[in-house]
């Protein structure tokens, strides 16, 4: 069955955007190097004293594998690998990577990309509700820099926006036939820079993650 009231946490290296199915106006608790999974759950507890919820749906930043965190987030504290949500909650909990997430609720069915053009880059695939986190970032694009040292935060501060631009839109182009992508959808806070938009490409919303979460306890979503 599915759940009728899901608490949803976006969590990021700034703020933890926390909405539900009832509260759609994102609640934002601050974040940064020293916040543990214990601070963060004791955070959003108190944000959410009055809410009421059956299942907790989490955007982890960071690689999930089997609904668990495989490596500690690089701008949050220590402690994420091996923290059991669930019990921390006393709901039952989904855990997907958080592009995985905003991709979900960007999801118009058929073969979807999606790229997170933010500090970094994020990226899942979804194939008729399937939903597949990839790890794109990191791998080699040209001159011995990754593809998120070109399209990511640290890329458009050294190239300028223009430049950038050209990139993202050659990535996109791989990456859609690579992938064999019916669309392609652009989220993260850069990608509003882009003047227009590659072929084959929409831009995401932020608000997608909350859509997102609730997706993940429908019936027929797979993740």
């Amino acid at each position: 069955m599915a759940a009728k009231k899901v608490l949803v946490l976006d969590v990021g290296g700034t703020h933890v955007k926390v909405g539900s199915s009832d509260h759609k106006d994102l609640v934002k608790i601050e974040s940064g190097p020293t916040m543990t999974p214990t601070t963060m759950v004791a955070a959003v507890k108190k944000a959410t004293a009055d809410w009421k919820y059956d299942a907790v749906a989490i955007g982890y930043p960071g690689p999930v594998l089997h609904g668990q965190p495989v490596a500690e987030p690089h701008n949050l504290g220590v402690g994420w690998v091996g923290f059991d949500f669930r019990k921390a909650f006393g709901k039952p909990v989904k855990l997907v990577n958080d592009a995985a997430m905003q991709a979900l609720g960007s999801y118009e069915g058929g073969r979807m990309l999606f790229l997170g053009l933010g500090t970094g880059l994020g990226s899942a695939l979804i194939v008729d509700g399937v939903v597949e986190p990839t790890e794109l970032a990191h791998l080699p694009y040209k001159k011995g820099r990754t593809y998120e040292d070109y399209i990511g935060l640290r890329g458009l501060e050294r190239l300028g926006k223009k430049r950038w631009a050209r990139h993202v839109f050659d990535v996109v182009a791989k990456f859609k036939a690579a992938f064999q992508a019916d669309y392609v959808v652009l989220g993260g806070g850069n990608a509003k820079l882009l003047k227009d938009l590659p072929p084959g490409a929409r831009l995401g919303e932020n608000a997608n993650a909350l859509k997102g979460g609730i997706r993940l306890f429908k019936e027929g979503t797979a993740s």
